[in-house]
């Protein structure tokens, strides 16, 4: 039986840590496009874990590529180092919620040009994360691009910011897209939970001379080719990541 999907107050209520993991990771995310493509709930829950659910809006599921800047990326304990610290990351990812009602994002990749960043994020969290070729530029316009390790598809963008910044409205698209506070995993066979913290974005619209939907086809999407139904972009905010916590438990080995 699926759950009910959160409501308004849920959503709110992720905004703020609960206080049952320790903060592990600092750093800051910038210049953020987020692109988004509508997908039947269905295609997109055959491809969760149990114990996920698609979350919708207005009955329509969502595919997100959003590629960004890591600044500042380092344990609680430790100073930003200029070498492993500064890099690219481009992710894929919808947007479900577990069997508690609470909202978050399940990310299909996450694509990044620091190695020892993939590789330590891979151990410690679980997440799918992928070396890749990366580039950007910052000028009156953004160009950034990004190419897999092992394909031969190179992932190009080029956009920017536009209007007035501005928070999203409770029961707004945006609202349902940015207001993400946990993200969910598998590790070693058990879906796991971290909760990410943060203020929430003050997002304005994004203008996007080029985009690409290789990322997302590379995932396993080869129906998402058209234009995004959904643009926008995020200048920067600083970010607490919690441990995760064990949501599920570890399966029988003949049930694997």
């Amino acid at each position: 039986m699926i759950p009910a999907q959160p409501d308004d107050a849920k959503r709110l209520a992720a905004r703020s840590p609960n206080g049952r993991r320790p903060v592990v990771m600092q750093q800051r995310w910038e210049s953020l496009l987020f692109l988004h493509w509508r997908l039947p709930p269905a295609r997109i829950q055959a491809t969760l874990p149990a114990g996920l659910f698609v979350d919708t809006f207005a009955g329509h599921g969502y595919l997100g590529i959003i590629p960004f800047f890591m600044r500042k990326v380092r344990p609680v304990t430790v100073p930003a180092l200029p070498w492993i610290s500064f890099f690219l990351e481009l992710n894929v990812r919808t947007y479900v919620f577990d069997d508690r009602g609470i909202p978050g994002v399940w990310f299909y990749s996450l694509d990044c040009n620091q190695p020892l960043a993939v590789a330590i994020a891979r151990t410690l969290t679980g997440l799918r994360y992928f070396h890749a070729g990366m580039t950007a530029m910052r000028g009156d316009f953004i160009d950034y691009s990004c190419r897999r390790r092992g394909t031969t598809g190179e992932a190009r963008y080029r956009y920017r910011g536009v209007g007035d910044a501005r928070e999203s409205e409770t029961g707004s698209l945006e609202f349902f897209l940015l207001e993400r506070y946990y993200l969910y995993a598998q590790r070693y066979g058990r879906l796991v939970r971290g909760q990410v913290a943060h203020a929430p974005y003050n997002y304005r619209e994004a203008e996007v001379e080029t985009w690409s939907t290789i990322p997302a086809q590379l995932d396993g999407f080869d129906e998402v080719k058209e234009a995004p139904v959904h643009r926008c972009f995020a200048e920067g905010l600083e970010v607490q990541i919690h441990a995760t916590e064990k949501i599920s438990p570890k399966p029988h080995p003949r049930s694997q």
